[in-house]
């Protein structure tokens, strides 16, 4: 009965899980807008915390950010619950995409319809960034802060670890000086560590059953091996979709190819070079996780065993590819919330916010570098789609579903 009174809640959630394009990059401009500002379940400052926070970690960071909502609204259940609802839209629509992966031709069904969806994450986006700034970038060294962090990840944005270490290196600078935060009484709380012991299980389990798998050649294995690779990318991909897209590119189209280990490994996961990059520019196309697309390459690698075992591999690259994200945010956010009543952690936080901004406007700029060039009049008029999002945004009070629908509008008709 708990969980009625958070069913407008989990709406709000179904409606942003089918609206929401981009990325995390654009996810957070439209969760500021969705749960901040229309729905008010969190405040600005508390969405910037979680966002910082989540950066921290591996895997999902949306869904991460989306999950401590659900967490903060209605505890572990809630949390859950939003998870699936956020994550379950996306991920039958590229598990279904898998199987007619023959028959469609994304280029030439979508490409009009989604013309402008790069430009509104980029609108998105710049609202966020602009909203965040307000709160987080207030004195000189939040200023330089946030100047550096944009140009070094403007410039090293294809490079994973550029994001915890901006991030960490602006905590450490904010803690130079203790003077302007004191240290106050701290009151700590004990640490459940059930959800750390889960994760690692299931990481040692997959690792040893994987490899057991290949060595005794058990049949119908390749669930078996699909769950370890994919597990593994969740539990250790930092950067996003970005990130992800190229180590699965490695582990299921590059290593296949390789003679030696197909004479070790001949019931290797694997996948042709043409269905993934299919896969990968569809998932852009659709809104929510762009880690949803672990649900099509699990499709792809076991399409050739029948259509039972083609739906375990969207099923198994659905789940293994989320729950180390849950696990991991669920377990750590506690311990996040009690190191920050140290003043030393506090402080940091200022630092970690400048950051987070100034990742938002490097990525703002590194969208904007895919613009399409072909003619000044298409280009323009992305920026202009680009502006046109950030200012009903900002003045209107349109949700951002409708924000979506009238870019896909424009799309179509232009």
């Amino acid at each position: 009965m708990q969980l009625l009174r958070h069913i407008p809640f989990l709406k709000a959630v179904f409606l942003h899980s089918i609206s929401a394009f981009g990325g995390p990059q654009g996810h957070i401009g439209m969760m500021m807008k969705t749960f901040v500002h229309r729905r008010r379940d969190i405040t600005q400052e508390e969405l910037m915390d979680y966002n910082a926070f989540c950066q921290l970690l591996p895997g999902a960071s949306s869904t991460q950010t989306l999950t401590l909502i659900g967490y903060k609204r209605g505890g572990i259940p809630l949390a859950v619950l939003t998870l699936i609802i956020w994550i379950l839209p996306a991920c039958v629509i590229m598990g279904v995409f898998s199987f007619f992966i023959e028959y469609i031709n994304h280029k030439n069904g979508s490409a009009d319809l989604f013309r402008f969806v790069e430009p509104m994450t980029v609108g998105f986006l710049a609202y966020a960034a602009w909203k965040a700034f307000r709160i987080s970038v207030h004195n000189t060294i939040t200023h330089f802060i946030m100047a550096v962090s944009a140009i070094a990840t403007f410039l090293l944005f294809k490079t994973p670890w550029i994001f915890p270490i901006v991030i960490v290196l602006g905590g450490l600078i904010t803690n130079i000086s203790s003077k302007r935060i004191p240290q106050t009484e701290i009151i700590t709380r004990k640490i459940k560590w059930a959800n750390i012991w889960l994760f690692a299980f299931i990481f040692i389990l997959a690792g040893i059953s994987s490899e057991m798998a290949r060595k005794n050649n058990w049949p119908h294995r390749r669930p078996i091996n699909l769950f370890e690779n994919t597990y593994r990318f969740g539990s250790l991909v930092f950067g996003g979709g970005q990130v992800l897209i190229p180590l699965m590119y490695e582990q299921f189209v590059a290593r296949p190819e390789s003679q030696k280990l197909i004479q070790r490994n001949p019931n290797i996961v694997k996948i042709n070079k043409e269905d993934f990059y299919t896969g990968a520019g569809f998932v852009r196309a659709i809104p929510g996780p762009v880690f949803s697309v672990s649900s099509y390459m699990g499709g792809i690698a076991m399409k050739d065993l029948g259509f039972s075992m083609q739906v375990i591999g969207c099923i198994v690259g659905s789940l293994a590819i989320f729950l180390p994200s849950a696990l991991l945010v669920l377990f750590f956010f506690p311990i996040w919330s009690n190191l920050k009543k140290y003043a030393t952690v506090y402080r940091a936080l200022e630092g970690i916010n400048a950051v987070v901004v100034g990742i938002m406007i490097a990525s703002c700029f590194y969208m904007m570098k895919d613009f399409t060039p072909s003619s000044s009049l298409i280009f323009w008029i992305n920026i202009g789609v680009g502006i046109l999002t950030f200012i009903l945004l900002l003045y209107s009070k349109l949700p951002s579903p409708v924000i979506v629908m009238i870019c896909l509008l424009l799309g179509w008709i232009i």
